[in-house]
């Protein structure tokens, strides 16, 4: 049960994440380059700082280290009355002199217990012979404390004192405090306070500033060099999909780098020979389908010498009918052979002409909704596309009732019948070329069972698409959609 909630939650935050990764190729590389160039400045700083810590340490901390251990000689050397004397003249900040002094917890960060370890080695080494000593650091107040009072009140004092030089002089409040305990020879301790400047332990905002700018510049570079280098399977991309609706869009141009000009010379190439395939194929069927219709000529010339009644009248329904078919499949070729237009089409318009022209032959054509805008396409196409669903609507459904819906994504026309519909295992099976129904679509209509793959082969071409749905009340609804 624990594993396969786990499991669960793996993939969910799998799921999640990768819900929140670019889908573009562009986002990806760019995310891939910034996330990768934040974490290698980052441990870039990190190592500086920590580096730049360490020499300004022993920079500053190397003259009070110098110092301390100079006046631990001095005090080695004298009588107890006479080192209580020179504490009193050597007490004067930024140094610190207490004899005897308890000593103070280590509560600091481990920012100033770095501080604290390097300056008591730095003093340790100075002085040499391995005496008892205690470094303790904290966070140096900006004015007199209840840790730092002697030190601040030493601090006021002297800075206040007439001639005090450099000696007097107040420092910038923060940095680190540093209490140092120190064995004389006689076992007692001398004290040490001082303090490390605030310029050894701020943050290097010059060092920041040029991580920065260094990382700007790079992301930038790189911004560009990935929308250089992405451009062309983008134009590939769009000119893969152009493709689709017109066979005989301008080539790709064939320039810019080896591996870019390949694939443009590959896409024309390819493009080339389905140019030709597709025009092959057309000459040949039109050239069958025109000669067809000399012997059907021929065959009805002779039907009519036939001198039964019944088998001439079938014989002409026969020829009809292969008439009809080779009419139809020349149509469909020249229709969609040529190149696509793109033109604003008043939908509207266009279905109130094909209600008239059907209300002229008897037929029952209704129109609902509104097209907000003109839609881009090809007229003619379009005009054949609906007509060949309004015609399917009214031959084998009685009536045809056209509902327009608009959206800024799409047009969608939804055409409606009365019929009895189609089987569901056939509602794909009627786009393709020449089947029809024999239920329900009668040869006495004159149908050829190119009508409907024309018209998804239109939708199609056009970005959009084509669907047969049975209606729950009964009849049958094709949802044409063309995107805007």
């Amino acid at each position: 049960m624990l594993w396969t909630t786990a499991q669960t939650t793996a993939r969910t935050t799998t799921r999640t994440m990768a819900g929140l990764w670019p889908r573009s190729l562009f986002g990806r590389l760019v995310g891939v380059l910034m996330l990768g160039l934040v974490l290698a400045q980052g441990l870039s700083a990190w190592i500086n700082w920590a580096e730049r810590d360490r020499l300004l340490l022993r920079a500053t901390g190397l003259q009070p280290v110098q110092r301390v251990a100079d006046i631990v000689r001095l005090l080695d050397s004298l009588d107890p009355p006479e080192r209580e004397r020179v504490v009193k003249v050597l007490n004067t900040p930024p140094l610190v002199v207490t004899l005897d002094r308890a000593p103070l917890p280590d509560d600091a960060p481990p920012a100033a217990a770095a501080h604290a370890a390097m300056f008591a080695a730095m003093l340790g080494a100075e002085l040499g012979d391995g005496r008892a000593l205690r470094v303790a650091a904290r966070a140096a107040p900006a004015a007199g404390g209840a840790e730092g009072s002697t030190w601040a009140e030493h601090h006021d004092a002297m800075a206040d004192r007439p001639g005090a030089g450099m000696r007097g002089r107040r420092f910038a409040p923060g940095g680190v405090s540093l209490v140092t305990q120190v064995a004389l020879r006689d076992g007692r301790w001398v004290s040490f306070d001082t303090r490390l400047p605030r310029e050894s332990a701020s943050l290097p905002l010059r060092l920041l500033l040029t991580l920065g700018v260094l990382l700007a510049a790079v992301l930038v570079l790189s911004f560009i060099a990935v929308r250089w280098l992405s451009r062309p399977l983008r134009t590939l991309a769009d000119a893969a999909e152009a493709l689709g609706k017109n066979i005989h869009r301008p080539p790709l141009p064939e320039d810019g780098p080896t591996e870019v000009r390949q694939a443009a010379q590959a896409f024309n190439t390819m493009q080339s020979r389905l140019v030709r395939y597709i025009e092959d194929r057309t000459q040949v069927l039109a050239a069958m389908s025109h000669d067809l219709k000399t012997p059907l000529t021929r065959l009805r010339l002779r039907a009519e010498l036939l001198d039964d009644d019944d088998l001439r009248q079938r014989f002409e329904l026969d020829l009809r009918e292969m008439e009809a078919m080779v009419t139809d499949a020349l149509a469909a070729l020249r229709g969609l052979d040529g190149p696509t237009l793109s033109l604003p089409v008043d939908v509207m318009a266009l279905l109130e002409a094909l209600q008239a022209d059907n209300g002229e032959m008897g037929r029952v054509v209704v129109i609902a909704g509104q097209a907000s805008a003109p839609l881009l396409g090809d007229p003619a196409r379009l005009k054949r596309c609906i007509a060949n669903l309004i015609d399917n609507a009214v031959l084998y459904g009685q009536r045809a009732a056209v509902e327009v819906e608009d959206t800024p994504q799409a047009l969608t026309l939804r055409i409606r019948d009365d019929g009895t519909g189609i089987p569901e295992a056939l509602l794909e099976r009627v786009f393709d070329p020449f089947y029809r129904l024999e239920a329900s679509r009668s040869r006495d209509t004159g149908g050829t069972g190119l009508g409907l793959s024309i018209a998804r082969n239109i939708a199609r071409a056009a970005g959009g698409d084509l669907t047969l749905h049975n209606r729950p009340e009964g009849g049958l609804e094709a949802q044409l959609v063309l995107p805007r």
